[in-house]
């Protein structure tokens, strides 16, 4: 059993004992410090809710329900929904904040509350420590029973999302409805499958393959959008005639595209195609985390932009974004972020925005992917024991690549030209990941593993 604690909500696997798994007293508790903490912030209290359908996700959702009820909170509640879906009701419902119950890209044990501000935002670093610990101390009370709040469910925020993905001024309806695509979706049973269906016939594309599309939880493969874990859609397009395949995570705010060979585009690329589309019409700033490809810097640099990378997290990468003025964002784990839109990661955004692209483009999508640079990421780790100091590992190989362009927001980034290497401490294991990139897989794993090297000869130093 397993129970994460971040200023972001709370993660767990489903039963066990409380405070080892996702118990619902462990719901209550950190719903109750989430509630609080809304209450103060607003003098009329109102929360929106929505869930993906794992299958835990009735029985959390009705715990999360009636704990902010019993704090006097009036809930709204949007069903089977998405995360983004909920990011756009909060500030439309002028709620004070929003409770998204996905545990995204995890297998089906997980589930968690992601918690959202009254904009339908990601809350802060320093709020979450707040809520955190008001949860672990038990500051909270609960409503006289006259002062208990309403409960209010919607159904139809899903449509109403799809009509604002429509109303973006830079997603063409008629420009991908020409083009007649056919196109294979997997959403892993989840709401993806209830979403990209109806994103799709309102874009005008009628000939949809739908795969896994069943809202019932039942995940028919490790839900994250990985190639690995792809291989039944990238099977259909290989044996079929279609123009592309399009993937989402459990909650729909991850998108990955597969080309009409059923060879990946890579999820590093969904937010580079998309960035070079808006860039193309709308010139301005970028941003990506620093573990995300230099794709994106490269695009943007050749369309007279200012690339700027922020720390790993969607709400470091929103921050940096607002900070810069930035027209398009994201994260390589194919998360894109239009501020036109709102600042969210949003699957649903991104295909309104890609499909256009793509028909506007006028060739294939291996011809699209194959016109950006063409970069590989080596991802790896290196494990070490409890009694090592992590940073004084990581200030020491910073020292020894001195001379080159180094970034410590988030760890320690070094660049080599076009190259790269960043190394980030975990906060829960003594564990140092290795993200490297160069323009092929074999020079990008060469350039992580000198830096283990570098690690190992620096931990031999120190003993």
């Amino acid at each position: 059993m397993a129970l994460i604690k971040s200023i972001s909500g709370i993660r767990g696997t489903i039963g066990g004992k409380p405070g080892e798994g996702l118990t619902p007293l462990d719901v209550v508790k950190f719903t109750s410090a989430y509630g609080s903490w809304v209450i103060s912030q607003t003098k009329n209290p109102k929360v929106v809710i929505g869930r993906d359908a794992r299958i835990s996700g009735e029985m959390v959702s009705k715990l999360v329900a009636a704990t902010l009820q019993g704090l006097g909170i009036d809930v709204i509640d949007l069903g089977l929904s998405t995360t983004p879906t909920v990011e756009l009701a909060v500030p439309l419902e002028k709620a004070g904040g929003g409770i998204i119950l996905t545990a995204s890209h995890n297998p089906i044990q997980w589930n968690a509350l992601k918690l959202l501000n009254d904009k339908g935002e990601f809350i802060s670093d320093l709020e979450g420590k707040s809520i955190l610990d008001n949860a672990e101390k038990g500051n909270f009370s609960f409503a006289e029973v006259k002062k208990i709040g309403k409960y209010i469910q919607i159904d139809d925020y899903i449509d109403r999302h799809v009509q604002h993905v429509l109303g973006l001024k830079l997603v063409d309806k008629e420009a991908i409805a020409a083009k007649k695509f056919k196109v294979v979706i997997d959403c892993v049973n989840s709401t993806g499958g209830i979403a990209l269906p109806k994103l799709l016939r309102a874009l005008g594309v009628e000939d949809i393959e739908e795969m896994y599309c069943t809202p019932d939880g039942h995940f028919p493969h490790n839900p994250e959008p990985l190639p690995e874990n792809l291989r039944d859609i990238a099977d259909k397009l290989k044996k079929g005639k279609y123009d592309l395949g399009i993937v989402v995570d459990p909650d729909v705010d991850r998108l990955c595209f597969m080309n009409e060979d059923g060879s990946p585009f890579g999820e590093e690329y969904t937010l580079v195609a998309v960035a070079d589309y808006v860039l193309s019409q709308t010139p301005g700033n970028t941003v990506s985390n620093l573990s995300s490809t230099r794709a994106l810097r490269d695009v943007t640099e050749k369309r007279g932009g200012h690339y700027h990378a922020a720390a790993v997290g969607e709400v470091n990468v929103v921050n940096k974004m607002k900070e810069t003025n930035a027209i398009i964002g994201g994260e390589g784990n194919g998360g894109v972020i239009y501020p036109e839109s709102h600042y969210g990661r949003d699957a649903l955004v991104g295909i309104g925005l890609f499909l256009t692209h793509l028909a506007k483009f006028g060739k294939t999508i291996s011809r699209l992917r194959a016109s950006y640079p063409n970069y590989h990421i080596s991802k790896n780790k290196i494990e070490l024991t409890p009694e090592i100091n992590v940073d004084k590992i990581l200030e020491e190989v910073k020292k020894k690549y001195k001379k080159q362009p180094i970034n410590d927001i988030d760890g320690v980034k070094i660049e080599f030209d076009k190259e790269w290497v960043h190394l980030r401490k975990s906060n829960t294991e003594p564990i140092i990941r290795i993200y490297s990139e160069s323009e092929s897989q074999a020079t990008a794993d060469h350039l992580a593993n000198k830096i283990i090297l570098d690690i190992k000869e620096v931990v031999t130093n120190t003993k």
